[in-house]
């Protein structure tokens, strides 16, 4: 009776929260952009950088740059949506195989 190596979840919990990462990124830069604007009392827009002063330190260059980051979700969005279903059914196979062989 031979030993077998157990199936290899970690690697697909990995997969999925690299996905979900890259997939959320950008919101996270929007909701950080929008908390530091809610904090400084400033406007959070992509036309152009505006003054936000917070503790004498200008930082609407970083709400810019965050919030003008949302514009990646048209890319990673989708790109989650995609990739996430795709890890499944590979995981399903997979698994499947993995269970035959024992």
């Amino acid at each position: 009776m031979s030993i077998r190596a157990p199936f290899p979840w970690r690697g697909y919990l990995h997969a999925a929260l690299v996905i979900l990462l890259i997939a959320g990124a950008p919101l996270l830069s929007v909701s950080l952009a929008s908390l530091i604007a809610t904090i400084g009392d400033c406007k959070a827009i992509e036309a152009r950088v505006l003054p936000c002063v917070i503790l004498g330190v200008d930082l609407g260059w970083l709400v810019y740059g965050l919030g003008f980051m949302g514009w990646l979700m048209l890319l990673s969005l989708p790109f989650g949506a995609m990739a996430l279903p795709v890890l499944v059914l590979v995981l399903t196979a997979h698994y499947l195989l993995w269970q035959r062989q024992r």
